[in-house]
């Protein structure tokens, strides 16, 4: 799984599927079902932390399914995309058009079906806000598209996480809005995320939420503990930003696992709050991942 995550970290897994249609799709997803063996439905990789032990059952890689369609109107329009299709692909997409709505997730890692499931927010926004519909494949096989309730979704919460069905796609709303303004916005995005060191070493961006309640963002409250640069082997606290780590080199998952407790700890310690998690732990762990 190293290989398919951008923390470049993870055992293996018992059994990897790539399905080449939505047919292939729905008859493994539909036997996977019946058979009780657990699944996990990997987008790009973003955002998990996988086990050095792997996965214990199927991984089905959803990066076959990529590939966007645009509805365009005076008032604005509608964007398709399927669930691989590489999210910030998709912000540019809609920039080519003049369509706005989705300039704050430029640049982020992941894939249209994660960022759905997770509800990904960054900059002031999340992706609710502009979805529209969400086409899903249930344990049985059968396609059906939902009509989206934004009160179903929450900050970084969707209504996906509590059930069995897997996302095929997604349409958006966009509006139109000048391209010049569009790209210095989404310029400004991709600036911001280097200056914190995104891409610098492979990593999960950020590894907890922000609570409001605490008063200041989870990385400068870390960084108020002078934690940056604090390293559990090859795992290390970025020194550019509290809220990343970075896999430096050959990284274990309890490596980083270590020091997301040690965070944590000192947090609780110094300020009394309870950090929330972002990041997914996935796989077989050698005791309960908590």
């Amino acid at each position: 799984m190293s290989r398919h995550t951008s923390f470049r970290i993870g055992g293996p897994a018992e059994i990897f599927v790539t399905p080449r249609s939505t047919e292939e799709l729905a008859r493994t997803y539909k036997l996977l079902n019946e058979q009780e063996v657990p699944t996990f439905i990997l987008g790009a990789g973003a955002n998990i932390l996988v086990a050095d032990r792997g996965i214990r059952g199927a991984v089905i890689d959803m990066s076959g399914f990529q590939g966007c369609s645009l509805s365009q109107t005076d008032d604005g329009g509608t964007l398709n995309a399927s669930a691989g299709t590489p999210i910030s692909d998709v912000s540019a997409l809609a920039l080519d058009h003049g369509l706005s709505g989705l300039e704050f997730i430029y640049s982020m890692p992941g894939s249209v079906g994660g960022s759905v499931w997770m509800n990904a927010r960054c900059y002031g926004r999340s992706i609710s806000e502009v979805l529209s519909r969400v086409e899903v494949l249930d344990e049985t096989g059968t396609i059906a598209e939902m009509e989206v309730d934004r009160e179903q979704f929450g900050y970084k919460r969707s209504p996906f996480q509590n059930s069995g069905s897997l996302i095929l796609g997604a349409t958006f709303a966009l509006l139109p809005r000048d391209r010049e303004l569009m790209q210095e916005r989404m310029r400004s995005i991709k600036q911001d995320r280097e200056n914190k060191g995104h891409f610098l070493h492979p990593c999960a961006g950020s590894i907890f939420k922000n609570n409001r309640a605490f008063g200041s963002p989870t990385g400068k409250l870390i960084d108020s503990l002078s934690l940056k640069g604090t390293s559990i082997g090859d795992a290390r606290v970025s020194e550019l930003h509290g809220n990343i780590i970075v896999n430096t080199g050959s990284a274990r998952a309890e490596e980083v696992l270590e020091l997301i407790r040690l965070l944590e700890t000192k947090v609780r310690e110094t300020f009394g709050f309870e950090l929330d998690r972002e990041i997914l732990l996935v796989g077989q762990w050698r005791e309960e991942a908590t």
